[in-house]
């Protein structure tokens, strides 16, 4: 397959490591995806949970782990692919950790949970490309309309996620169980107004699947519909270079389908994870944080049933069973450890072998 250019920077093939958080996505894992010449991706969200000052100060402490992060990530890449940021338009600190992420040279921040509407913003007089995530065309629609009224902005790609993914989904509990909001039914709604909408611009918007895809074939499918690329994260997750604690990777590679539910986060959304003690505990009882940071605007302390970033952080630590443990629904087809090279060149040669 040909490289893919995406404004001044080029992947060598066009798939994009979805970012995780708190702590699956960090520098070791993403500066590992981007050496293989493919986007490799931070979570921004509490990224400073190993930092002394966190729960002190945690807009400082995450600025400081995110610089740290990015260093790792770029020394590892050696200058290949391209190293982005995924930043949740959900966190109370978004607009200040989006102007910094710039301000530190990220190639590119990706932002979902939420309309980011003012992003072009908060990279002005920067080279950081910018790429929305989204879920339906309306959405798209709304941000492309926004971007060139405010901005005279177009995103520089754009991510479509469907309902199978991991972690917080835009979705509702009916819709992300109904085949009609599938992935590739979305893509098929939202291809051709992409199309229109490279024809009017006269510039090429790269298009990435997310969400449900697994492998080379299903890769080569969406990009015979019309997209780009793919997004991929539960993947990634069972890899030796991944930033998690062995006892997360342990259990994503023995969880089977039956495993894997759909629950209601804290930050009223809902997410795709895998059931454990912790996710039966919480539908029954509330779990008040000890330490809020007041961290995602949604969330209101004083009556939210759990604090969603705490049970993510003693998960990434290795208390999978009093954590929340996010995936996507195919983490039953993962099943075993291997290194980002093994699944990356594996992608490539089902890709390559499919029709």
């Amino acid at each position: 397959m040909q490289e893919l250019k995406i404004g001044d920077k080029v992947l060598d093939f066009p798939l994009i490591q979805g970012g995780m958080g708190i702590g699956v996505s960090l520098g070791r894992l993403a500066g590992t995806v981007a050496r293989e010449g493919c986007m490799g991706v931070i979570s921004m969200v509490g990224i400073g949970y190993r930092e002394e000052n966190y729960y002190k100060d945690d807009l400082a402490a995450n600025k400081e782990a995110f610089r740290k992060e990015l260093a790792k990530a770029r020394e590892i890449a050696k200058g290949k692919g391209i190293i982005a940021v995924n930043i949740m338009a959900a966190l109370t600190d978004y607009k200040e950790m989006a102007v910094f992420a710039a301000k530190e040279k990220v190639d590119a921040i990706i932002s979902g949970a939420g309309l980011p509407l003012d992003l072009p913003k908060l990279v002005e007089g920067t080279e950081t490309l910018i790429a929305p995530i989204v879920s339906n065309k309306r959405a798209l629609e709304l941000i492309i309309r926004t971007w060139e009224k405010r901005y005279h902005r177009a995103p520089d790609f754009i991510v479509v996620e469907g309902p199978d993914a991991g972690g917080h989904l835009g979705f509702k509990e009916e819709e992300a169980e109904d085949p009609k909001f599938k992935l590739k039914e979305i893509l098929r709604d939202i291809i051709p107004f992409h199309k229109e909408l490279q024809a009017k611009l006269g510039k090429r918007i790269p298009l990435f699947g997310a969400g449900s895809i697994f492998d080379g074939c299903e890769l080569k499918e969406i990009v015979n519909m019309g997209c780009d690329g793919a997004q991929i994260g539960s993947r990634f997750i069972a890899t030796e270079e991944c930033d998690v604690s062995q006892e997360f990777k342990d259990l994503i590679v023995k969880s089977r389908e039956e495993d894997v539910e759909l629950f209601m986060s804290p930050v009223g959304m809902i997410a795709r994870g895998i059931r454990n003690e912790f996710i039966d505990r919480v539908k029954g009882e509330r779990v008040p944080s000890k330490h809020c940071i007041d961290c995602l605007k949604p969330c209101n302390p004083a009556t939210t049933k759990y604090c969603i970033s705490d049970a993510l952080t003693r998960s990434v630590q290795g208390d999978v069973e009093n954590g929340v443990v996010f995936c996507g629904s195919n983490v039953d087809r993962i099943d075993s450890i291997r290194t980002v090279k093994e699944v990356i060149d594996e992608i490539k040669e089902e890709f390559e072998a499919c029709e």
